[in-house]
This record gives C-alpha cells, sequence and structure tokens, in this order.
C-alpha cells in the first residue's frame, strides 16, 4: 500500500524488452535503500512493482512488468534515464499525508491543457467517459502515483466518449515529482480510489437489480 506522497523522482535505467515483458531498474538514493528486502513492493510511477533484485553498490533496484501491466500504464513508453516518481510501500505507523492506493493502475490520461500562474500549475486531463462516475469535484485520484485533489470534473463538449478533469500543483509538487517535465499530449498513469469504485458500482448494480425486480406497469383497463 501507498499514500500517493512521491519521495522522489529517479532516473529510469537498464531497459530490456522482452515478449511480454519488460525488465527495468530505478536508481534509488541512500535513504531509499535502507532496510529494502527482495520481494517488497515500490511505487514507480504510481505502478505497484515488487523487487526481484538489489544492487546495493550501484544503488539500482531492479523489476520486471509483465503484459497486463504494459498494456494500461505508461511504462512501455519510458527511456532510459528519464524520470520516474517513487515511493517506498507505507509502514504501519507511518503518516498517511495523501490517501491509502493499492497501486493498481486502471488506465492511462493524457494531459489535455496546461495553465501556468507564477506559484501554481493547473493540468486538464481527459478520460474515458466511463470512468468520469468515479472522479468528483474535490475528491481524489493518483497521477503517476501522486495523491491529488480532483477540480472540475465534466464531459468533453468536443468528444461525448470522453470527459475532462483537473488538478492544481503546488510548487513543491513540481519541484519533487516528474509533473514539472509534463508537456500537453503525454500520458500519465491513472489510479482511483478503490473505495469511491466500490460505493458507485454498489448503488449501480442495486440499481439495476431493483429495476429487474419491480413489475412492469400497465394503465388500468376502463
Amino acid at each position: 500500500m501507498f499514500t500517493g506522497i512521491v519521495q522522489a523522482a529517479l532516473p529510469f535505467e537498464i531497459i530490456e524488452k522482452q515478449e511480454d515483458m519488460l525488465s527495468y531498474a530505478v536508481k534509488l538514493p541512500p535513504e531509499l535503500l535502507d532496510n529494502l528486502k527482495l520481494g517488497a513492493s515500490i511505487s514507480v510511477s504510481g505502478i505497484c512493482q515488487t523487487v526481484k533484485k538489489i544492487n546495493t553498490a550501484s544503488g539500482l533496484v531492479h523489476f520486471d512488468a509483465i503484459a497486463e501491466t504494459l498494456k494500461l500504464t505508461t511504462l512501455k513508453y519510458l527511456k532510459t534515464s528519464e524520470l520516474v516518481n517513487i515511493e517506498r510501500s507505507l509502514k504501519f505507523g507511518d503518516e498517511v499525508g495523501g490517501h491509502v492506493l493499492s497501486g493498481h493502475i486502471i488506465d492511462t490520461v493524457k494531459i489535455q491543457a496546461i495553465e501556468s500562474t507564477e506559484t501554481n500549475v493547473t493540468m486538464t486531463f481527459e478520460c474515458d467517459i466511463n470512468l468520469l462516475k468515479y472522479i468528483f469535484h474535490k475528491g481524489y485520484v493518483a497521477l503517476d502515483g501522486c495523491s491529488l485533489t480532483v477540480v472540475e470534473p465534466k464531459k468533453n463538449p468536443e468528444n461525448n466518449k470522453k470527459g475532462l478533469f483537473s488538478i492544481c500543483l503546488i510548487p513543491e509538487t513540481l519541484r519533487i515529482t516528474t509533473f514539472g517535465l509534463k508537456k500537453m499530449g503525454d500520458l500519465v498513469n491513472l489510479e482511483i480510489d478503490n473505495q469511491t469504485q466500490v460505493i458507485v458500482n454498489t448503488v449501480e448494480n442495486y440499481l439495476s437489480a431493483q429495476k429487474i425486480l419491480m413489475p412492469a406497469t400497465h394503465p388500468p383497463k376502463l
């Protein structure tokens, strides 16, 4: 489990592509290597990845990404030395500064617009319209592993198969994550809040069942 509080943006290294698999490494500093064990979970740009090898001398930590992960995430597009957001897994007793995340990406979303001021940046993302029901004003999502508050979710007026939502980024988020490097058209990994998804799906299933169970009504015979 993770909190969506990114600890560092670090280099993506040693990419080895195989059939339906990508083997790669990320270079971690000593403070993030501390007490790291094989089989541990690390969030790599929001994707829960299992540590398969640790080289403490070089700081390289190795992972494998399988076909399902590659299909749903941005991993397949990353290049050597490109930065990725890193968060070590949550420990009991740690402060949950963001919200509880599983690291299970549901889809990628595209940056549709970037608006900058002297103090912050607002990014607007385009998503599949079917995901918009899980995204609420002042709710939260994780984008590339960052826990962020949603602003103005709505249908895309130019494409009825797409939805739009925005997030606001403070300077500290831009400094410590990869969002300061993002451009329009870039894809970002999306994880929606699991509890929100469960509640929405439960309500939909209940209402659907109620329609099936309710007897058909007919006008009275005169």
